[in-house]
């Protein structure tokens, strides 16, 4: 898989890399190895944008074509591949890694296990800086057996916690914590835990409503779930008691705890007028996040801005801010949900302001046609449906799944060959070279057409006239046309499964021993990383 390296793409070595890291201006680093390779061994700050699906995810994540790209992967062999990409798209400034991730760690440079490592890390430093208190599993039993006053409350999603919990738990997702407060504390007396399916989420929650200043004896649960298991108690699978929107009355107490917050963490708030100016600078790269909730968002979507839940915009940073140093502005009406998650990205290191559609009316999309990416060129694969694919296949074409490994084992199409556009076998090019079709399922369109034209560019090498089609709606509408579906869990070997992170992955299956190695893992990763200014973070 060599593609010509075009003049606008150049290697770098770590040392480089390291420099530009720590210079302060805009650098998306961006590794696309795919899910599994990445989840093992990583750069600090690098995002993950899997090569099966780069560049869709370029041009969601870096807006700017203008923005400073680092690539790399695991063996230094896909980021030359994926700059090629990224230069074709129109970006203007592309490097990847020379040797990559195996080099800067051969170079003396950390790596790391695991996914939003940078977020989960921080919270670990915040526990430190700030002296959140937790209590074990035990205590929290021992309280609730014993008629306490003490409110639970899961800070994770809703979806999360309708899955499983503490029970006990009261959803109160950690964006809006501080908002819903007081309408499920009423007294304060009661002690207030927060739990998490680990530690993170748990400690930036209860930090949260101590930063707000409520009343009360505020902890996290140590360990989540997970530490509940460990320490031997059963959890609650399905649907729990929830939140709803705030009530009038906790807005406005939620409000007033959020104003104190504002000047103590001397947050930036700015008009229309400045955010359409940063809108339009061809210089910077600005992202636009609204945090209201997703109905909210639906029933009244903001020009620009894209939707994401305040806790995993905190949680998981390293994916929705892929450029780092870029401005983030959080738009939200109610007063308080933007200043407890804007304090949050300010001590993790970023550039943020606070914007409310009351304060002015929200610009329009702002055209920098000079700073944008140009149009994608795989759309030209074309699609046929599953009636056409099955007479293709009857007739000796190839078929191959583009999906997850994950859904290929659960189910897939009779004597289709699953395929990953990060490591296309030459058996399989070679197989589609003689038979001169392929078609290609996946769960995505976009998906199926990007390993459709690797396919086309390796077989034409072989000098091969091949016609490749993807099927439209993929495996589901193969399936609900009725054609034939087996269930093949041996098909795959776990080393070919690159896309699946196989790390800890059953702590939350039951067992018990990933759960203790992930909660140490988490613990433990302040002494890896060294001085948090090495991830940038802002904490006393």
């Amino acid at each position: 898989m060599t593609l010509a390296f075009p003049k606008a793409a150049r290697a770098i070595t770590p040392t480089t890399l390291r420099t530009w890291l720590a210079d302060g201006q805009e650098i998306a680093l961006i590794d696309v190895s795919e899910a599994g390779q990445f989840g093992e061994q990583h750069l600090l700050l690098a995002s993950n944008f899997p090569y099966s699906r780069f560049e869709p995810a370029l041009l969601d994540k870096v807006p700017r074509s203008g923005t400073r790209l680092v690539l790399t992967s695991f063996d230094g062999q896909l980021a030359p591949l994926a700059a090629a990409r990224a230069v074709e798209l129109g970006y203007q400034y592309v490097h990847w890694l020379e040797g990559g991730t195996h080099r800067w760690q051969q170079e003396g440079y950390k790596t790391f296990q695991g996914v939003n490592v940078p977020s989960k890390a921080f919270s670990e430093y915040v526990e430190h800086a700030f002296e959140t208190r937790s209590v074990t599993a035990e205590t929290l039993a021992d309280l609730q057996q014993s008629g306490q006053d003490v409110v639970l409350l899961d800070s994770r999603t809703l979806e999360e916690h309708r899955k499983f919990h503490v029970p006990g738990a009261i959803s109160c997702p950690g964006g809006e914590i501080v908002t819903r407060f007081a309408d499920v504390v009423s007294s304060p007396d009661t002690l207030v835990v927060v739990t998490c399916a680990g530690r993170t989420r748990g400690i930036i929650g209860a930090q949260s409503l101590i930063d707000a200043g409520v009343p009360n004896r505020v902890v996290a649960l140590a360990g989540g779930t997970q530490g509940w298991r460990l320490a031997g108690f059963d959890l609650h699978y399905g649907s729990g008691e929830e939140t709803n929107s705030a009530s009038p009355a906790a807005q406005k107490t939620a409000r007033t705890r959020a104003r104190e917050l504002e000047k103590r963490a001397g947050l930036v708030r700015i008009d229309a007028g400045t955010l359409q100016a940063w809108q339009a600078d061809p210089a910077r790269t600005t992202y636009l996040f609204d945090i209201r909730s997703r109905e909210e968002f639906e029933n009244a979507p903001l020009a620009d801005a894209v939707w994401a839940e305040g806790v995993q915009l905190i949680q998981c940073f390293d994916e929705h801010a892929v450029v780092r140093h870029a401005r983030v502005v959080l738009v939200d009406d109610d007063g308080s949900r933007a200043v407890v998650v804007a304090n949050w990205l300010h001590r993790l290191g970023a550039e943020v302001a606070l914007f409310n559609p009351a304060d002015g009316i929200l610009p329009t999309t702002v055209s920098v046609s000079d700073t944008q990416p140009g149009t994608p060129d795989w759309e030209r694969i074309p699609a046929i449906n599953t009636r056409a694919a099955s007479e293709w296949t009857s007739k000796g074409a190839i078929l191959v799944d583009a999906r997850s490994s994950e859904r290929y084992l659960q189910s897939h199409a009779r004597g289709a060959v699953w395929a990953n556009r990060a490591a296309v076998s030459p058996a399989l090019v070679e197989k589609i070279a003689l038979a001169g079709r392929a078609v290609i399922l996946a769960d995505d369109n976009t998906v199926a057409r990007l390993l459709g034209q690797t396919l086309q560019e390796l077989t034409s090498k072989s000098g091969a006239q091949t016609n490749l089609a993807i099927v439209d709606g993929g495996f589901n509408a193969w399936e609900r046309a009725g054609l034939e579906v087996v269930i093949e869990r041996q098909a795959l070997a776990n080393h070919e499964r690159i896309d699946y992170l196989f790390w800890l992955h059953d702590r939350h299956a039951g067992n018990l021993e990933a759960s203790a190695a992930y909660l140490q893992w988490e613990a433990d990763l302040p002494r890896q990383i060294g001085a948090a200014s090495e991830a940038g973070f802002r904490l006393p």
